[in-house]
């Protein structure tokens, strides 16, 4: 009767390990790619005067934040700042697994997204940016896919607060 009772509990976390884990492997396996043929700063043109893959390290946050810090600065913030932010994603993600699943594929990307990027900070103590948006001088900051992963998480964990749809804490 035990084993019945914790198998819905189970399967809430094989969704956050599946879907972290696919965002982790992807993100990982993109920038090995990256690191393997292009070097720094070198760009492939994919779409002319749009988008280029562009091998680029953000010793910054989001859109640079911190860049200009010491890197031990910036290391222990964002060592410090991850694994709270993944400690909270994690309980909330607890909270909501089981009766707010569309919420819980956004905390699952968001978690996986950040641990992708964490997981360059320990390599290389910068982030391994590639995909790079812009149209005439109007440049978007470079990003890669745990960067995608935590922008959709955001976006459908936003639906949820804008419409209500949170679980009771």
């Amino acid at each position: 009767m035990n084993l019945i009772a914790r198998k819905p509990q189970g399967k809430i976390w094989v969704r956050l390990v599946l879907v972290s884990g696919c965002v982790i492997f992807a993100d990982q396996f993109t920038k090995y790619i990256i690191r393997l043929t292009l070097s720094l700063h070198d760009s492939i043109i994919v779409i002319e005067r749009f988008f280029n893959i562009t091998h680029i390290l953000n010793p910054g946050g989001a859109f640079g934040f911190l860049a200009t810090q010491s890197p031990e600065v910036r290391k222990f913030i964002f060592m410090f700042l991850s694994s709270i932010v993944a400690l909270f994603v994690l309980w909330w993600y607890k909270k909501s697994a089981k009766g707010f699943v569309f919420l819980s594929y956004g905390l699952a990307l968001i978690f996986g997204g950040a641990l992708g990027n964490l997981i360059d900070r320990f390599r290389y103590g910068k982030v391994v940016d590639f995909l790079d948006f812009y149209m005439g001088s109007a440049h978007w900051p470079a990003f890669n896919v745990a960067d995608s992963a935590i922008t959709i998480g955001m976006g459908i964990l936003i639906y949820h607060i804008l419409f209500n749809k949170l679980p009771d804490f």
